[in-house]
């Protein structure tokens, strides 16, 4: 009995990870900030993704900043790709290592995705470089003077690396159901 409930605990998660391909693209890591007392754009990687909505949350690591996660929409389609915050939204204090997750709209502590870490900047910063922030579909373009390019944001793989690897998550799911099916004969 405790083998067939461990396989179908395997499935289940075999499961999540194929689907759990949702990404924040921005903001996130050094390059990639928001100004305080400002609208800012939230990113994320909306083609690559099964899950139709979410709640959009903000955290930061240092109790004293913000202490607990902070719901800021309460239901995000994710077929828009991007969401302008407005300062009324998230009205937070200029620090660094916060974080925004897209979370189950019916249980905030189930996160689809997690941002890296990202600075609030002083009101009157400048905003990143349009050639840091990564498009929604998973690739930034650089300018410059003699060189252009394109990379995947930092905080995520590239789509080829998600498809190989919802590819190889469907046939260990697919060879798990094979093994239950097999227990419960």
């Amino acid at each position: 009995m405790f083998a067939k409930f461990s396989v179908f605990a395997t499935v289940a998660s075999l499961a999540a990870i194929a689907n759990a391909q949702l990404q924040v693209l921005s903001p996130g890591g050094a390059n990639l900030w928001w100004v305080a007392q400002s609208s800012n754009t939230l990113l994320w990687n909306c083609q690559q993704s099964q899950v139709q909505n979410f709640t959009i949350v903000l955290i930061n690591s240092n109790s004293s900043i913000l202490n607990g996660a902070l719901p800021i929409v309460a239901i995000e389609n994710n077929f828009d790709c991007s969401k302008t915050i407005t300062q009324q939204q998230a009205n937070l204090p200029v620090a660094s290592n916060y974080k925004v997750q897209l979370a189950n709209p019916l249980n905030s502590t189930d996160v689809y995705a997690e941002s890296d870490f990202f600075d609030i900047k002083p009101l009157g910063s400048a905003y990143p470089d349009a050639s840091a922030t990564p498009t929604a579909g998973g690739s930034s373009t650089a300018s410059g003077a003699s060189s252009s390019g394109s990379s995947s944001p930092t905080s995520g793989s590239s789509s080829s690396d998600a498809i190989s690897m919802k590819s190889s998550v469907a046939g260990l799911v697919g060879a798990a159901g094979v093994a239950l099916a097999a227990m419960v004969l």
